[in-house]
């Protein structure tokens, strides 16, 4: 399971102690220092750089030594001079765990790797900067044994003369990772047993080791720029492009990580007491793996919130108050929460979304050569053991693809370059579920590509997208086989063949009655861009889908209802639509959403579908709607306070039910006499 995100890399933000600590406050503080060092003393947790880190943990050892002597003796009258020394090992010390905890950590070794001269350039400074606090410290004021004052003379001596220099084995290893990125550039599959090596001396042991050494590369090479370090990019680029092939061709199988269970040790910890329910998204209903406080008070999932907001809704969902700010703060406590529930029960949750994470608009082209080069000739493996390979090699390659499909351009143009697309439509038919499930996902991210829509629809994908929303093993196979329906209908083209198969639009609207909550969606928006051609309004209607569409709007999820107005708008563009609208009794329903709607963006499209309902299905809408004084109250709420537009539109409708109200009511002169004239209303 991930963890909560980490200090950035080779950072070191150590603090001074304050100019008033006392010394046995300090001394106290410097013991546990050392001690925490001294605990990361584990065989095999540092594969890499084994000869400043053994160094530095030593110099550590002597200096706790030193610290409980010092502390045990008694301070007497400890020179303030002695005071400032301790507080800058204090400082040294603080830098070194950070750069020890770097060095091991698990997912980052191949960059420490390749990072070698910052890494020890770090251990350098660090360990001088012991000798130095060593050498100013007045010994002779310290009440400590004369051998324990000569120890320390001696490790200051160690510090200043000590070589940290690249060992053999990792100056090794880094020469071949330059030489397979030569070979990557020139297009050259580098031979298995080099890139081995370096995967066994990193201690890179199984295809979930490589994934997150990738997914750390990644984070680095999109945070970079993010931040505009583009200097740096071309680098982590490469280093992505080597570890990204490592993990595709050395390994043959996927170890899918199951999470430790950790039983809480302290009341503190444990989370029996605690419901499921407390955890779930009030939005999503699901688990918040990165959840954010707003200004109400209240918690929500950051993609949720996020997605609220955007909509338009400027108020809390639970609370129903206004929020004072957009600011989004993330809740590390609900998150810990998180956690230890999903440790507890076997739950996979995602890393949290960052203000540094991806776009896929930022990855069009490669970043350099190697990186280029090595993503070609991994997919190219792919499609081989797409195409050749048995139930478990073609189990892998689908996943591979849809991991390198799912946020980027450059890999998905590949696939499709490397004809990936033709035997992804042939696997599914497969009677597998897992390989079905990730044909159809691989699918789903080629069809957000130009090429990859052109590719599918030539190919004949259409009509077999179609059966997997009908016959899919899995429920996610469908919710992405609707989706991909949703890509394509993008291309007018496309829509227009799309609604010419007889079973396409029945399809999705049986997913959209009966569907899960992704189905639903998915259903609802490829419906919605299928009613983009006018051929398929007729369709779409014969199909029922606005006694479907209607009974949504009673939907708990807000989101649901909001797009089912907005197909039953689409739908009353024409007067056909109209029609058949007012034949499933759902204008009621829509003034009922119109009134309870807390978003902007529901709010308008409910004003346009009541406004298309009364100009083309006349006087008989346009009086119902005036019977209904809440109906008023709403439109002129929104003539006052909502956007421009849906303002002309409630402006309409009232200009509307004004003018039917004085036609059914019209004014008429009496025949009486000029001067004493009166106007009746009959």
């Amino acid at each position: 399971m991930n963890h909560l995100p980490e200090r950035k890399i080779l950072s070191l933000p150590a603090v001074y102690p304050c100019e008033a600590i006392s010394p046995d406050t300090l001394l106290s503080s410097l013991i546990s220092l050392c001690h925490e060092i001294l605990a990361k003393r584990v065989s095999g947790l540092y594969p890499i750089h084994r000869g400043a880190i053994l160094e530095a943990i030593r110099e550590v050892g002597l200096l706790s030594n030193f610290f409980e002597e010092v502390y045990e003796c008694g301070f007497g009258d400890f020179p303030e001079s002695a005071v400032v020394c301790l507080s800058e090992l204090h400082f040294a010390l603080q830098k070194l765990g950070f750069l020890l905890h770097d060095c091991s950590r698990k997912g980052a070794r191949f960059w420490i790797l390749m990072r070698s001269d910052l890494v020890l350039s770090e251990f350098r400074v660090q360990i001088r900067s012991i000798a130095t606090a060593l050498d100013a410290l007045p010994l002779e004021f310290i009440n400590i044994s004369p051998e324990a004052k000569e120890l320390v003379r001696l490790l200051s001596m160690q510090a200043w003369t000590v070589e940290i220099e690249l060992s053999k084995c990792d100056d090794l290893a880094i020469r071949t990772v330059r030489s397979v990125l030569n070979q990557f550039k020139r297009g050259i599959n580098p031979d298995p047993v080099d890139l081995k090596r370096v995967l066994d001396h990193l201690q890179i042991q199984s295809w979930s080791d490589c994934d997150d050494e990738l997914s750390f590369l990644e984070q680095e090479l999109f945070s970079h720029i993010e931040e505009g370090h583009n200097n740096e990019v071309p680098f982590l680029s490469s280093l992505t492009g080597f570890m990204l092939y490592c993990r595709v061709v050395i390994f043959n199988s996927v170890d899918f990580k199951r999470v430790e269970r950790k039983e809480p040790t302290t009341r503190a910890t444990s989370i029996d007491w605690l419901s499921p329910d407390g955890l779930q998204c009030p939005i999503s209903l699901e688990l918040m793996t990165d959840p954010v406080t707003v200004s109400s008070g209240q918690t929500y999932d950051r993609a949720s919130i996020k997605k609220w907001i955007k909509s338009g809704c400027l108020t809390c969902p639970v609370t129903g108050k206004m929020l004072t700010s957009t600011e989004l703060v993330p809740n590390l406590a609900v998150r810990r929460l998180v956690e230890q529930y999903c440790h507890r029960n076997d739950i996979l949750i995602a890393e949290p979304s960052t203000k540094h994470r991806r776009t896929v608009d930022k990855t069009d082209v490669p970043f350099c050569v190697a990186s280029a080069g090595a993503i070609r000739l991994a997919v190219s493996f792919l499609v081989c053991k797409l195409s050749k390979g048995g139930t478990q090699e073609r189990r892998k390659a689908t996943h591979e693809m849809r991991k390198l499909s799912k946020s980027n351009n450059f890999h998905r143009a590949c696939l499709v370059e490397a004809d990936a697309v033709p035997w992804l439509l042939y696997v599914l038919s497969s009677s597998d579920p897992f390989i079905q499930d990730n044909a159809v996902a691989v699918l789903l991210n080629l069809s957000k590509h130009p090429s990859g829509r052109k590719a599918i629809f030539e190919l004949g994908g259409i009509g077999l997208i179609i059966d997997i929303i009908k016959y899919g093993l899995k429920v996610e196979a469908k919710q992405n086989a609707a989706a991909v329906l949703f890509y394509l209908s993008s291309v007018e083209d496309y829509r227009v063949e799309i609604g010419k198969i007889s079973e396409a639009v029945p399809t999705l609207v049986e997913l959209l009655r009966n569907g899960m909550y992704r189905g639903k969606k998915n259903a609802a928006v490829s419906l919605f861009g299928l009613l983009e051609s006018p051929e398929n309004h007729p369709k779409v209607i014969s199909a029922g889908a606005i006694p479907v569409l209607v009974s949504l709007l009673k939907c708990e999820r807000s989101d649901i209802v909001y797009d089912s107005v907005a197909i039953l708008e689409k739908i009353a563009e024409r007067p056909e639509g109209t029609i058949q609208i007012i034949k499933s009794a759902a204008i009621a329903r829509v003034v009922d959403v119109l009134g309870s709607s807390t978003s902007r963006s529901g709010k308008e499209h409910c004003v346009s579908l009541l406004l298309f309902l009364c100009k083309n299905g006349g006087d008989t809408v346009v009086s119902q709607l005036g019977r209904m004084p809440s109906l008023m109250v709403e439109l002129y709420r929104l003539v006052t306070e909502g956007t421009a537009d849906a303002g002309k539109k409630a402006r309409s409708i009232l200009d509307l039910i004004h003018n039917h109200n004085e036609a059914d009511y019209p004014v008429v002169v009496l025949p009486i006499q000029i001067h004493d004239r009166v106007i009746h209303a009959l």
